[in-house]
C-alpha cells in the first residue's frame, strides 16, 4: 500500500523561510562579489588571467570542495549548529579578503569564505525539505533559488557602486552586516534537530571528496598556464585517483556520505548533472561578462555591475511560473525550457558582444541567461530533494548547493582557462605579424600576454604607445571570450541532450517520487 506525503509548512514559516534566504544571500553575495573587482584588483596586483581566474574562483572552490561533507556533518550533528558556526566564520573571512595585501592571502581568505559557506548554505535547502513538505516545499524552494539567484546577480551592482568610491577590497567587506544579522536570526528563529540522522559520518569519504573536488578545479585552472603543465597534470591524476577512490569508498561504506543508490535515481543524478550545467553557466557568464563590460566597453564599475540587473529581475519573474510548470508539466520540460534560453543569452553574447555591442545586446543576454536559471533552477533543486529520505536531506541539499558551486568553479575554471588560452595566443599572433615585432622583448611579450590588465599597465608605463597596447589587448580579449562562450554552448547543449534522453517524462516522474515519498514515509 502506498502513502503520499503530506502537506505541511512550519510554524513561524515566513520568518524561517526569510531567516534560510538571508543566510543563502550572504554565501550568494559572496560568491558574486569578485567579479566586478577582478580588473582593479588585477592593476592592484600586476595580476596573470590565471591569478584573476583563481580569485574568482576561490570561494566556489571553498564551498564545492567542502559542501558535501559538510552537509553530512550537519545531518548528524545538527543543521542549526552549522549554519551559526558557518555564519560566524563568514565574518572573519570576508575581512581577511578585504585587507589583503597580496594575491595569495585573498586567495586563501577567499577559499575560508567559501568553507564558511559550506557550513551554512547546505543547511538552508536541508531545513526546508526537513520542515516543508508537498506543493509548499515546492514553493519555498522556487523562492529559495530566484531570491537567491537574483541577489547573486545583484552582487555585482553593490560591488560596482562601491568601487566608484572606495578600494577594491570593500566589495568583499560588503556582506559583514548582512552575515551579522542572519547569525542573529538564525540563533532566534530556525528550529534545531528536525528529522536528523543518527548514522555515523563517514569521515574519509568526506575528506577524499575535498581533496578530488579542490585538485579537479585546480587541475583546470592550471592546464593552460605556460610552464605548469606538470602541475596541471600531477593535479589532474590526483583528482583522478581521488574520484576513484571515493566512489569505491562509497560502495563499501557502512553509511556513505553519498548514498550511490540514491544517486543512481533518474531524478537524482539528472537533475544533479543538468544543475550543474545550468547554474554554471549563469556564474561563467557573469564571470567573462564582467571583464567584457569593463575591458572592451569601457563601463564603469557601477554600470558594469548595474548591467547584471535584467538577469536578476528576470529569475524573480521566471521562478514563481517554473514551480507551477514543475507542478503541471514536470520536472523535465521545465529544465529543457530553462536549457533553450540559457543557450539563447550565450548565443546573444557570442555574437552580438563586439566593441561595439549596445547595453541593449548585453541586457538581452543576460535577460535570456536570467529567464533560463529561473525556469531550471526549481525542477533541479526539487527532483533532488525529492529523491531521497529526510534523514539525508544534507545529501540532496549537499548535492543541490553543489551543482550551483561546483558548475559555477568548473564553468569558470573552464571558460576562464579558454579566455586565457584565447587570449594568449591572439596577442602572441598579432605580436609576430607586427613590423616593429623584433623591438619586442620576451619580457614586454610576456606582460603583454599574461592579462589584459597587466597590458593596462604597461600602457599606463609607455603612454606613447599606450593606443596600440590597449587596442591589441582588447582585439584579444575579444577573440578570447568569443571562445569561452562558444565552448558554454556546447556544454549546455551537452547538458540538455542528457536531460532530454535521461529524465523521466511526467507521468514517470510523477510515479518515481511517490515511491521515493513511500521510502521515506515508512
Amino acid at each position: 500500500m502506498t502513502r503520499t506525503e503530506t502537506t505541511q509548512a512550519p510554524a513561524r514559516a515566513t520568518l524561517i523561510l526569510a531567516t534560510l534566504i538571508l543566510v543563502a544571500a550572504v554565501a550568494n553575495l559572496n560568491l558574486s562579489v569578485a567579479n566586478v573587482a577582478l580588473p582593479d584588483i588585477g592593476r592592484a596586483f600586476d595580476a596573470s588571467q590565471t591569478q584573476l581566474n583563481l580569485v574568482a574562483v576561490a570561494y566556489s572552490l571553498g564551498l564545492a570542495a567542502s559542501v558535501l561533507y559538510l552537509g553530512a556533518l550537519g545531518d548528524r550533528y545538527g543543521r542549526k549548529q552549522m549554519l551559526v558556526l558557518g555564519m560566524a566564520l563568514s565574518l572573519p573571512a570576508s575581512a581577511i579578503a578585504g585587507f589583503a595585501g597580496n594575491f595569495e592571502i585573498l586567495f586563501l581568505a577567499r577559499v575560508l569564505g567559501g568553507v564558511s559557506a559550506g557550513l551554512a548554505f547546505p543547511t538552508t535547502l536541508a531545513i526546508i525539505t526537513a520542515l516543508w513538505s508537498g506543493p509548499p516545499r515546492t514553493k519555498a524552494i522556487a523562492l529559495w533559488s530566484a531570491l537567491g539567484g537574483a541577489i547573486s546577480s545583484l552582487g555585482p551592482i553593490v560591488s560596482g557602486a562601491l568601487l566608484e568610491h572606495f578600494h577594491w577590497g570593500s566589495v568583499f567587506l560588503v556582506t559583514l552586516p548582512l552575515a551579522g544579522l542572519a547569525l542573529v536570526a538564525a540563533i532566534l528563529w530556525v528550529p534545531a534537530h528536525v528529522n536528523e540522522t543518527t548514522d555515523p559520518v563517514d569521515n574519509l569519504g568526506g575528506i577524499i571528496s575535498v581533496v578530488f573536488i579542490a585538485a579537479l578545479i585546480l587541475a583546470i585552472n592550471f592546464a593552460p598556464v605556460d610552464g605548469a603543465g606538470a602541475l596541471a597534470l600531477g593535479l589532474g591524476l590526483i583528482a583522478l585517483a581521488a574520484g576513484a577512490a571515493f566512489f569505491l569508498q562509497q560502495r563499501r561504506a557502512a553509511h556513505p556520505l553519498f548514498d550511490l543508490h540514491v544517486a543512481a535515481r533518474p531524478t537524482f543524478w539528472v537533475a544533479a548533472v543538468g544543475g550543474v550545467i545550468v547554474f554554471g553557466a549563469l556564474m561563467g557568464a557573469m564571470f567573462i561578462g564582467q571583464q567584457f563590460l569593463q575591458n572592451v566597453l569601457g563601463y564603469s564599475t557601477l554600470a558594469a555591475g548595474s548591467a547584471i540587473i535584467p538577469a536578476a529581475v528576470a529569475m524573480v519573474l521566471v521562478a514563481p511560473r517554473s514551480a507551477k510548470l514543475v507542478e503541471s508539466h514536470g520536472a523535465r520540460f521545465t529544465l529543457l525550457l530553462g536549457y533553450l534560453f540559457v543557450v539563447l543569452g550565450l548565443l546573444v553574447a557570442l555574437v552580438w558582444w563586439d566593441e561595439d555591442a549596445t547595453f541593449w545586446w548585453v541586457a538581452l543576454a543576460y535577460a535570456f541567461v536570467g529567464i533560463g536559471v529561473g525556469f531550471a533552477g526549481t525542477p533541479a533543486s526539487r527532483s533532488l530533494t525529492g529523491s531521497v529520505p529526510v534523514s539525508r536531506a544534507g545529501m540532496a541539499s549537499g548535492t543541490s548547493d553543489l551543482q550551483r558551486d561546483l558548475g559555477g568553479a568548473i564553468m569558470q575554471s573552464i571558460l576562464g582557462a579558454v579566455l586565457t588560452a584565447g587570449y594568449a595566443k591572439s596577442l602572441s599572433a598579432t605580436i609576430a605579424s607586427s613590423p616593429d615585432s623584433s623591438q619586442i622583448t620576451p619580457e614586454t611579450q610576456a606582460a603583454l600576454t599574461k592579462s589584459y590588465s597587466s597590458a593596462e599597465v604597461l600602457a599606463e608605463r609607455y603612454p606613447q604607445y599606450a593606443e596600440q597596447i590597449i587596442a591589441a589587448a582588447r582585439n584579444a580579449f575579444l577573440d578570447g571570450d568569443d571562445r569561452a562562450y562558444l565552448a558554454a554552448i556546447l556544454v549546455v547543449c551537452a547538458g540538455a541532450v542528457v536531460v532530454f534522453f535521461f529524465f523521466p517524462h511526467r507521468e514517470k516522474e510523477k510515479r518515481l517520487l511517490a515511491e521515493y515519498a513511500t521510502e521515506r514515509a515508512q
